[in-house]
């Protein structure tokens, strides 16, 4: 008599938190949009222009990877700051995967403290040397010697995301380091932010591209209304500056330059949204705000 035999196979789940870390400009926001396939992180030339802590989530059938885009590393001048270092400390304590993010052109244990507290982690931890298309394979292997020599625990992953070249490879190892569980999100979710958050920081990624000097960091967004319809949504934005020297040159001449900004804004929202989009922009003056702890709590900056 013969005995049946059932073999029952069930596929492993992985799941977990990558939190992205790094020094300001070395593409942590342009990594994290490659990686999760949506531009969730505003992106632009000048360095802080990360604020807060975003998640990206990517999910299929055995995985889902809770990408966290954080503030660039820096020494605090105002309450926003230690606010924004405070988002960078929490990705350390709470991460399944940490990637650290270098460039070709930074040099080597910039923040001493931070790569000593990455020593100490014991979960895996990926070094990320992105830019690769700025140096030649030379400089490239001597580069990523003397990372294996600051972090020799971490796995070396030179990428550029700019040219998304090697970013499938990065994604790659973030699946394969992540621990095995449920998912934490929905599968169809994308990020933890509602969608006025991505209002405010589109409009202030257009206010990055299209100012100088202190402009871009005196600035702060808030999204007064939101009402969407089957056809088009209707926003009304409040534009915070700290003096009316910095509103005149906000809206320039004859408000040509707000125009243009707002402009550009509400072409990349219709994109995001996929809707047609009518933006009312205002801007008022609130001396100090980035030292005003009651609204620094309010914006999310502080905890309440």
């Amino acid at each position: 008599m013969g005995i049946l035999v059932v073999v029952i196979f069930s596929i492993m789940h992985r799941s977990g938190f990558v939190n992205i870390i790094g020094n300001p400009n070395v593409g942590k926001s342009t990594l994290m949009n490659a990686l999760t396939g949506e531009r969730l992180s505003v992106v632009t030339a000048k360095a802080q222009t990360t604020r807060h802590r975003i998640m990206g989530i990517v999910s299929d059938e055995d995985y889902q990877i809770v990408f966290s885009d954080t503030p660039g590393i820096i020494k605090p001048k105002y309450r926003m700051h230690e606010g924004m270092m405070d988002f960078v400390h929490t990705a350390f304590t709470d991460a399944d995967v940490m990637v650290y993010v270098t460039d070709v052109v930074e040099t080597p244990g910039k923040n001493a403290a931070s790569i000593e507290k990455i020593m100490r982690l014991d979960i895996p931890v990926l070094t990320v040397i992105n830019k690769i298309d700025l140096t030649t394979s030379e400089k490239l292997d001597l580069l990523s010697d003397v990372w294996k020599g600051l972090l020799p625990a971490a796995r070396i992953i030179p990428v550029s995301a700019r040219e998304k070249f090697n970013v499938g490879a990065l994604g790659m190892a973030i699946r394969n380091a992540l621990p095995e569980g449920p998912a934490y999100f929905p599968k169809d979710e994308m990020t933890d932010k509602p969608e006025r958050f991505f209002v405010s920081e589109i409009l202030r990624g257009k206010i990055f591209e299209n100012y100088e000097k202190e402009i871009p960091y005196c600035t702060e967004v808030v999204v007064e209304t939101f009402k969407e319809s089957h056809d088009f949504i209707r926003i009304q934005t409040l534009i915070f500056v700290e003096r009316d020297t910095q509103k005149a040159i906000l809206i320039g001449k004859k408000g040509a330059a707000i125009k243009k900004t707002a402009t550009e804004a509400r072409k990349e929202m219709e994109r995001f949204f996929g809707k047609k989009i009518y933006l009312e922009t205002f801007v008022k003056v609130r001396k100090n705000w980035r030292n005003d702890e009651n609204y620094l709590k309010n914006m999310g900056y502080l905890k309440p």
